[in-house]
């Protein structure tokens, strides 16, 4: 199974739909909330380039926030990329 990480905080709704799509998937992964490691948010950057939340990886890959996310599992990729390992 695919490594996932999603850097969200408490009050993001949409890292909540987020990390429910991978819950309806059966998906586990690894949540970073930035909100209670400040220090995590520069991590999080520097991976992504980005400074919203949330910012998902799969395998070290950045796939962006929840609507990328979506876009993803709508054109029928995000099933292949969380079976990759």
């Amino acid at each position: 199974m695919a490594k996932v990480e999603i850097y969200s905080t408490g009050i993001c709704p949409y890292c909540t739909m987020a990390k429910q799509l991978f819950d309806r998937k059966g998906v586990e992964y690894t949540e970073v909330r930035v909100d209670l490691e400040p220090a995590r948010r520069q991590e999080m950057m520097q991976k992504s380039r980005q400074r919203t939340v949330p910012q998902i990886f799969i395998n070290n890959e950045a796939i962006g926030g929840y609507t990328d996310l979506v876009a993803i599992d709508r054109e029928k990729k995000l099933d292949n990329l969380l079976s990759a390992s």
